[in-house]
């Protein structure tokens, strides 16, 4: 598995496959190319049909600058290796020199044509983390009497925890600046900022729990508004479920007064969920629906809550499976291909549904029946099952019958 440094990216929303990949594929072409006088850009699959509303036009032709750069979308020719399909052109005369095939494998994450790309999504030459499964790993902190942040520790070195110290502060800056901001987000919708409505309008009859979930939405709005935005956000492990995993620790660092220290060893502990998903199935909304992003979200968030407390392998392993098997089948269909509607939303549920997750953990693990691996088996294979319309291609589902003609008039 990879680096935890890949999967906590930190970067422009709003999306890390249709914005952040793209944004790196170029930056590594035009360096690879200093001869280019231009470059061709061709977009398949899901990076065609919602690139637009992604704004992955926008960030490839300003990344390229100065070179000039033409962006054409492609959105009949069929991508059978991985839904997020580019094509980079270089130009030297008006004339083609080099063409290189790119996928965006989710994350932020690319690979090149070439690059082990029968493995693709799977990152299979990657071997930081030598153990690839929860059993694994598990059984192996198991036999050492570690806890898995300090498997990632030592996989990866003491600098891991100042990363994750930078990155826990990124998300805390996203919180705030969201928390603070109001208006509009850009786009035909018209949305608006709810975050602030919802961390300082209290219930008129406001229970400990009410005000639990309102403010731990809050926080969730706050940094999906932001990623939205085109704000800088953490990709946890992916753009448009970003306000999942720092609301849940936000809130319980604000009013159960876990430590900066504390919060960084959740970190790598749902870090390592979010890897494992990565490497056995995918976080690509593309690829396997919004399952792989806001099911993985999840799934970390929950895990890392149950480091929080301190609670065993088991417990920690029964609330990243309850969390990721409550989303299995959920579909990703952006109205206009904006992470706006319904995305916003699902992270503040998602982050509810951890919560909960934790707490069925602390009474139930030991009756549990299935393991994470096998969730994270399932998800992946449900993902393939699913019609094309509902894998981030806003022809399917809400954004297929949403009414957008209003907005185009």
């Amino acid at each position: 598995m990879q680096s935890l440094r890949e999967l906590y990216k930190m970067g422009r929303g709003p999306s890390s496959s249709h914005t952040m990949g793209p944004e790196r594929a170029i930056k590594l072409v035009k360096r690879n190319n200093p001869q280019a006088e231009a470059l061709r850009v061709t977009l398949y699959g899901s990076l065609a049909l919602t690139g637009e509303g992604h704004g992955t036009d926008k960030v490839i032709v300003e990344t390229a600058l100065p070179l000039p750069c033409e962006v054409i979308f492609d959105r009949k020719t069929p991508c059978p290796k991985h839904p997020n399909t580019m094509d980079i052109q270089v130009l030297v005369g008006g004339k083609e020199v080099l063409c290189e095939r790119v996928y965006s494998v989710g994350g932020g994450s690319i690979l090149f044509e070439g690059e082990d790309a029968s493995a693709l999504p799977k990152y299979s030459n990657d071997a930081i983390y030598p153990l690839n499964t929860y059993k694994e790993i598990a059984d192996y902190c198991k036999n050492k009497n570690i806890r898995i942040w300090q498997y990632a520790v030592e996989c990866e070195g003491e600098e891991l925890l100042e990363y994750l110290s930078k990155v826990w502060e990124q998300m805390k800056n996203t919180i705030h600046e969201g928390l603070t901001t109001t208006g509009v987000l850009p786009g035909i919708l018209g949305t608006e900022r709810r975050a602030q409505t919802l961390y300082n309008k209290r219930h008129i009859d406001e229970s400990a729990q009410t005000k639990e979930n309102r403010l731990v939405c809050s926080y969730a709005f706050a940094t999906s508004e932001q990623n939205a935005a085109g704000g800088t956000i953490v990709i946890a492990p992916t753009c448009g479920s970003c306000g999942v995993v720092p609301s849940v620790l936000k809130y319980m660092q604000d009013y159960k007064g876990f430590t900066d220290e504390q919060i960084v060893k959740a970190l790598a502990t749902g870090g390592v969920i979010g890897n494992i998903i990565k490497k056995n199935a995918s976080i690509s909304g593309a690829e396997c629906g919004c399952q792989a992003e806001i099911g993985s979200a999840c799934s970390m968030a929950a895990a890392a809550l149950a480091e929080l407390f301190e609670m065993g392998l088991d417990q920690i392993e029964y609330a990243a499976e309850v969390a990721m098997e409550h989303h299995l089948g959920l579909t990703c269909d952006p109205i206009a291909g904006l992470v706006q509607i319904p995305c916003i939303e699902r992270n503040a549920v998602a982050a509810m549904r951890a919560i909960n997750a934790l707490s069925l953990a602390n009474f139930l693990a030991s009756s549990r029946k299935i393991s994470f691996d096998l969730i994270v088996k399932t998800m992946y294979n449900t993902g393939k099952d699913l019609l094309c319309g509902y894998r981030e291609t806003s022809s399917g589902g809400l954004a297929k019958y949403y009414p957008l003609d209003k907005f185009k008039r």
